[in-house]
């Protein structure tokens, strides 16, 4: 892991605390760029959000899927707790959390916004920084890649309905079109980008994808950093005044990513799975596609709805969250092998002479 990637969170406090200033400090310049818009969608945040997400879905592989046989049972837990488990969690937990428990210090007309930028942001699992996640843990990086083209293709067709179900649930109105153009523009059209480039770059040779895709890499975090501060720019002044939002709203998301890590990691564990199949397994549906996120709240709630800074707030929480996580799988190796060794001894005892 690099050095920004390790102090990614300090990154991101900074483009907070700079979005804010120059928001305050430049109003009408970030008003007209905010007025820049084609069908609800801002053209600066839409540009930036591409350069993140096309150099990260050229990683994806969708041949990789042929392997899904080889370790069901991680995959399975995977499927599992990332699309029946961790929306759902999430969604009672930005109902208890916004409309119960911190009703009283958030702003009331931004309630609703607030739950739909929380359940957006766990409706889609990790898709980039898992890799990283993985490594960091020894995961298998076969497992790592298979899981995250199979999440992105469950992702094409359940995205837009269950963020449609949970909004209906919490009783957050679904602006349909829009959710759906936020589709087609944030996921399917980016995937076909990124893959008929990786399809070209290959077919000249496994060297020119590599050297193209670590060029572009830096590029896409930049777009994050650069989004962070057009997205605190226009969330200037309720920031300023209201600085106790943030760590309200970052309550349910680390309960969520936590919650959501122990059921998996513990799951893998009870059904056998190997500790390097079930440490990328848990990490990725402790973790978000908060790009995809950041993305759809914008253009569903706009720039500066209570939505998008949820949203937001997501990527200033998973960084360090993720990175204690990584130490919990890294220190229970033996823990977790135990288990393993307990079962195959099991096994030997109960086999015939």
């Amino acid at each position: 892991m690099s050095v920004f990637e390790r102090w990614l969170s300090l990154w991101v406090a900074a483009c907070m605390v700079t979005g804010a200033v120059l928001g305050q400090a430049f109003p009408t310049a970030f008003a007209t760029l905010g007025d820049l818009e084609i069908a609800q969608v801002n053209l600066p945040v839409g540009v930036l959000i591409w350069a993140m997400i096309i150099p990260m879905l050229m990683k994806v592989d969708f041949g990789s899927l042929a392997s899904v046989r080889g370790h069901w049972r991680g995959f399975s837990i995977t499927l599992l707790v990332n699309w029946a488990i961790k929306p759902f969690l999430m969604a009672a937990l930005a109902w208890l959390c916004v409309r119960v428990l911190f009703a009283d210090w958030l702003p009331a007309e931004q309630l609703d916004s607030y739950v739909a930028g929380l359940i957006l942001l766990a409706a889609a699992p990790c898709t980039a920084m898992v890799f990283v996640w993985s490594r960091l843990v020894g995961g298998d990086a076969n497992f790592t890649l298979t899981q995250v083209a199979l999440n992105d293709a469950v992702m094409l067709v359940a995205f837009a309905p269950l963020v449609a179900l949970l909004l209906g649930v919490t009783k957050v109105p679904v602006p349909w079109e829009t959710l759906w153009l936020s589709v087609l523009l944030y996921i399917v059209l980016p995937l076909c980008i990124a893959q008929a480039l990786r399809g070209a770059l290959l077919q000249r040779s496994d060297a020119s994808f590599e050297a193209v895709v670590s060029k572009l890499t830096p590029l896409s975090t930049v777009a994050l950093l650069a989004t962070l501060v057009l997205l605190f720019a226009f969330q200037g002044p309720q920031i300023v005044s209201q600085p106790l939002i943030i760590a309200l709203l970052a309550v349910p998301i680390l309960l969520q990513g936590s919650i959501t890590f122990v059921v998996a990691y513990l799951a893998n564990r009870v059904a056998g799975e190997r500790h390097d199949i079930a440490g990328p397994s848990c990490l990725i549906g402790a973790s978000n596609f908060f790009e995809l996120a950041v993305a759809t709240a914008i253009a569903l709630y706009g720039l500066d709805s209570g939505a998008a800074l949820a949203t937001v707030v997501g990527v200033l929480v998973e960084v360090p969250l993720m990175l204690a996580l990584v130490a919990i799988v890294t220190r229970s190796r033996g823990w977790y092998a135990r288990e393993a060794t307990r079962r195959h001894r099991e096994a030997d005892d109960g086999a015939p002479p």
